[in-house]
């Protein structure tokens, strides 16, 4: 337990920074999966107007410290991969 009082008020900041990466992580996860049910679907318009809007979602939570920029570079990378070819799907 926290003695002094700056130990004190660290716990009180790490509490709360805690609760923000939490919900931004989780919104981040949400426009992910957004995409992903989208593609899973078959449906290509839906999946690209839904990657449009968790693309920034992703890069901002890269922004934030919530993922590494490489890693949301990753996931972007590999969300427009497979919107890409759900499109080449849909036209065979």
């Amino acid at each position: 337990m926290a003695n002094t009082v700056s130990a004190k008020k660290m716990t009180r900041k790490i509490a709360k920074r805690t609760a923000i990466n939490r919900s931004r992580r989780s919104r981040m996860r949400t426009f992910i999966r957004k995409v992903e049910e989208a593609i899973e679907a078959g449906d290509h318009g839906t999946a690209l107007t839904a990657l449009r809007s968790a693309e920034p979602e992703i890069m901002r939570a890269s922004q934030k410290g919530i993922v590494h920029k490489n890693t949301a570079s990753r996931k972007v990378s590999r969300l427009a991969a497979r919107v890409k070819g759900l499109e080449a799907a849909a036209q065979a």
